[in-house]
Formats: C-alpha cells, structure tokens, sequence
C-alpha cells in the first residue's frame, strides 16, 4: 500500500508519518477486503445457512476496519478522542470475526484467511493506541 508515502506528503505532516498508526491503516483496509470476500465466500457455501453468523460477524467487522481506516487517514485538523475510539472499536471487532472464523477454519481455507487477517489487524490496533491513545483508554 502507499499509506506511508501519501500521509508523508500531507502539509500538516511535514513528511512524518506514525509507523504504528500507518501500519494500522494498512491492516484495517486489508482486514476490511478480507472479510468483505470471506462473507461474500461464506454466501457461495452450500451450508450456506449455517454461516449467517459468520457472514454477519465479517461484514460488520469490513464496515469496521474500512471507516477506521479512513479516520485514522485523514491529516487535517485533529480528532484524536474519535481516532482513538474507533481503533478501540475495530480491536474488538476484530478479535470478534477473528474468532468467529476461526470456528470454520479447519473446514473453510478463506475462514482461516479472515482470522488471520482480523488477528492482525487486531494487534495493530492494539499497537497503535499504545504508542498514540495511551492517556484516552
């Protein structure tokens, strides 16, 4: 992703960027395509009606992942409490369609991609309001 060299070029960053909240970016828009097509996957399954939890769990957490993403982007101004808020947010998000799909992943390979990529996600949000938000939580 170009995270690091878009936000480097902002004014207001003077050509410094947060390594841990670039690193978050860029897991919560990954994590966001992740779940977007393990639901979408999850719909193509013959038991299709037994992942309605699953299918649920991932679209939310894509929703997620993709506005913090888009807070966590934005340069101008200052916002920091919403920042930190949400990366609570998608951290719980995630750990929740984390373990959703860990629950089919032994059977469904893009379930087991998913919980990957929400575990990580997870983590970089953690990292993030540690380093950024650590007086707001």
């Amino acid at each position: 992703m170009h995270v690091q060299q878009i936000i480097s070029t902002h004014p207001q960053a003077r050509g410094a960027a947060n390594s841990a909240l670039i690193a978050c970016i860029e897991e919560c828009y990954d994590c966001a395509q992740s779940c977007t097509a393990c639901a979408d996957a999850c719909l193509g399954e013959d038991r299709v009606a037994e992942l309605a939890q699953c299918v649920r769990t991932c679209l939310d957490c894509a929703d997620i992942c993709a506005t913090t993403g888009t807070l966590a982007s934005r340069r101008t101004g200052s916002n920091q409490l919403m920042v930190g808020r949400m990366l609570q947010l998608c951290e719980e998000a995630c750990r929740i369609c984390a373990e959703e799909c860990e629950r089919h992943a032994a059977y469904m390979e893009h379930c087991r991609i998913c919980a990957e990529a929400c575990r990580r996600c997870e983590m970089a949000c953690r990292q993030a309001l540690q380093e950024n938000f650590a007086t707001q939580h």
